[in-house]
């Protein structure tokens, strides 16, 4: 459901997914992607739907074909990923809002591996915070919730107590799996947001109200 102007949303910490939440990488992963389907015989439409949210080793175990070397595949598809970061750019209000939060309130909690999101916020104009979790340092990858209960930890918060930003529903799966409260980055595809889970179109419907109690406020706009 779409939040409504004037609702107001406590969290004492507030964990962000990156592609598709704070920047907007789907043209350039996407293109990389289909070229590499295109040239194997790999169905892009069955792909493009499970792609996005998901460790990059879990995608490519997920469509490679029987008897491709997947470690091969993944350097591939990795190195250009890292290489290609033209087009890149903040979500709408990503900047607005990270800059006016307090800076030990909030971290990222990405399937990407800590090369790949420093390339990627790098090229959206985006310092990586300190505690950031990245794909590389977790067992299990989104749908599980091992990143965003990480992310908690090192926020030192309840997980039940955060605020989940995600745009994908592996994503959204994990966040709600570590008993977090999730808001979904809809974009321009807000029929694929579960009807269950509160969404926005981008960050710019949000501004920061303070800090009250130890729990950051902020309200939809």
């Amino acid at each position: 459901m779409r939040l409504e102007s004037g609702t107001v949303i406590e969290a004492s910490a507030l964990l962000f997914d990156m592609d598709g939440t704070l920047i907007d990488s789907r043209v350039v992963v996407e293109k990389i992607w289909k070229r590499w389907c295109d040239e194997n015989g790999i169905d892009w439409h069955y792909v493009l739907p499970r792609l996005h949210g998901v460790r990059m080793m879990d995608s490519v175990k997920m469509f490679a074909k029987p008897g491709m070397d997947v470690d091969a595949v993944f350097q591939r598809l990795y190195t250009e990923e890292v290489e290609d970061v033209d087009g890149i750019v903040q979500i709408p209000g990503a900047h607005a809002l990270l800059a006016a939060l307090p800076p030990k309130a909030w971290t990222i909690v990405t399937s990407a591996d800590l090369e790949l999101a420093n390339a990627r916020l790098g090229a959206a104009g985006i310092v990586p915070p300190p505690l950031m979790v990245t794909g590389d340092i977790v067992t299990n990858g989104k749908p599980d919730p091992e990143g965003y209960l990480l992310g908690a930890k090192r926020l030192n918060a309840d997980p039940k107590s955060t605020l989940v930003f995600e745009d994908a529903k592996a994503g959204i799966d994990a966040g709600l799996a570590a008993g977090a409260r999730v808001i979904a980055i809809a974009g321009d595809h807000p029929e694929e947001i579960p009807e269950n889970v509160e969404w926005v179109t981008d960050l710019t419907a949000l501004r920061v109200d303070g800090v009250f109690d130890g729990k950051v406020r902020l309200v939809v706009v």
